[in-house]
């Protein structure tokens, strides 16, 4: 039974950020020595690391779900919490990682090469992290911020100089064999081999890899027979051995017609029909393999190829075919290092870009998308009133308030922001303004918030005195040309 395996499917979920503390610090004849909690640990990574002795994607095939620690809890006395452990997942060289939608998201080739396959989550800062000159003492922390979670794809396509490709049977395991130390199965029936082997040759001063792909038949792009799976193990290699059978028993088949099939596969397979490739015509230590081999030869060498004729089981010719094999890759290696080598291009965000946007749906609510808006949510305690109030301040600097007085919104107005399961819903309270640090109140509560409620749960008195109005009307008064006053005095002249 095989254990080769080249496609996995990976659900990953990265560490969570620990919650920071809220601490006051208090010792004899000072029980109020100001805010003193400590920050969150933030989350494990989950980290893909190219490593020399990994061949095979069996591991994740077995445990597709890999989860990471998450960071500790803040504690008093200025103390943070401990970071989360990163999860390092190992994987063979030339590994592809791929999104749900099959499109890559990063090629690993080399030995130590590192992707950060899942973020983890930040650590929420404690008390003492957000004390400022008008929050002395704030009553609330932030919460850590959730780990990335995802799904991903990993593709092994190994990672060769030289690839083997013919119909089973052709003698291709025999071939590697013979000419490195790789000991595939041999046998004397189709498809003896099932996965991809590896060896490594030694041409004069040159080292180089090949690879044996397991038996190609017509029909093998469209996932006929074993080549759908393992043709991408030759997209990588720097030239393709075509090995031909001169000695088959096959009435229906000679060499120059496996050749078509195998160039019609690889043609429709995309990206393969180009690749310099040598022929190597094998069997001809059989007496008819022999005569086949030179009836066919002048055929290939007038469509352009170098021809070779060996025996693998004889080591016949292989001397000759390896030179031939050191010399392209050699010359695919000069090109390599002359092609120009990509450019990073780097995007920096627009100096005007806000960071978020608004969108008025057409049922009435209002959305609100961007990274930071959903992070204020993410890391707001909403049994606290006074992180409640932070949120709004946060939201409000931000310019998500302006923006939703500008489509329309009105008290009421269902507020949505984030998207999917994780979005959060609002009932939106244009009285509530930022500026919570200046309200003199209990740590833990906002007298915004407070005034909100008494006024909802009484409705008599569901509307503001005319001191508020006052002083709302004239704090906004001093840009009329904001949409806010609009509102403002439609509720004052509501008021009248």
């Amino acid at each position: 039974m095989t254990t080769f395996v080249d496609r996995a499917l990976l659900y990953l979920s990265a560490g969570k950020g620990g919650d920071g503390c809220v601490s006051i610090h208090r010792e004899k004849f000072k029980p109020l020595g100001g805010p003193d909690g400590g920050n969150g640990g933030r989350g494990g990574d989950i980290i893909l690391v190219v490593d020399r002795d990994t061949t095979t994607l069996l591991d994740y095939h077995r445990s597709p779900h890999r989860n990471a620690t998450n960071g500790g809890l803040g504690y008093g006395d200025f103390r943070n919490g401990k970071d989360g452990s990163d999860l390092i997942l190992k994987v063979p060289n030339g590994t592809v990682i791929k999104d749900e939608k099959e499109n890559v998201i990063a090629d690993l080739v080399g030995i130590g090469t590192t992707f950060i396959a899942a973020k983890g989550g930040k650590g929420g800062l404690g008390n003492a992290g957000l004390a400022s000159s008008k929050r002395r003492a704030p009553g609330f922390a932030l919460k850590g911020e959730p780990g990335e979670s995802t799904r991903l794809v990993l593709e092994l396509k190994s990672v060769a100089d030289i690839g083997l490709i013919g119909f089973p049977s052709a003698g291709k395991s025999s071939l590697i064999a013979a000419i490195s130390a790789a000991k595939p199965k041999i046998a004397d029936y189709p498809f003896t081999t099932l996965i991809p082997n590896l060896g490594v040759v030694q041409s004069g001063d040159l080292k180089f890899t090949v690879a044996d792909v397991p038996g190609l038949i017509p029909g093998a792009s469209a996932g006929k027979g074993l080549g759908l799976e393992f043709l991408r193990h030759v997209e990588r290699c720097a030239g393709l051995v075509q090995v031909l059978d001169c000695g088959t028993l096959e009435t229906e088949r000679d060499p120059i017609r496996d050749f078509e099939s195998i160039e019609k596969e690889l043609a429709l397979y995309g990206g393969l029909a180009n690749r310099p490739r040598i022929i190597a015509l094998n069997k001809i230590d059989l007496p008819d393999g022999k005569t086949v081999a030179d009836m066919v030869q002048p055929h290939f060498e007038k469509l352009g190829f170098k021809v070779f004729q060996i025996s693998a089981a004889a080591h016949l010719g292989l001397r000759e075919l390896n030179f031939a094999m050191a010399g392209l890759v050699q010359e695919q290696r000069e090109i390599a290092e002359q092609s120009e080598k990509p450019r990073i291009v780097i995007k920096p965000m627009a100096a005007d870009d806000a960071g978020f946007k608004v969108i008025a749906n057409e049922n009435g609510s209002f959305s609100v998308l961007g990274n930071k808006p959903v992070r204020f949510v993410r890391q707001t305690d909403f049994n606290n009133a006074e992180a409640v109030g932070y949120l709004a301040d946060r939201l409000a600097n931000l310019g998500v308030e302006k923006e939703l007085l500008k489509l329309g919104a009105v008290a009421g107005s269902e507020v949505i922001i984030g998207e999917g399961d994780d979005a959060v819903v609002f009932d939106w309270e244009p009285t509530i303004e930022a500026g919570a640090e200046i309200l003199a109140g209990p740590r833990g509560s906002d007298l915004r918030l407070d005034q909100l409620w008494n006024r909802n749960s009484n409705p008599d008195e569901n509307s503001l005195n005319e001191n508020e109005m006052n002083q709302q009307w004239e704090y906004k008064s001093e840009n009329p040309s904001d949409p806010a006053n609009t509102r403002l005095k439609d509720l004052s002249d509501e008021q009248n």
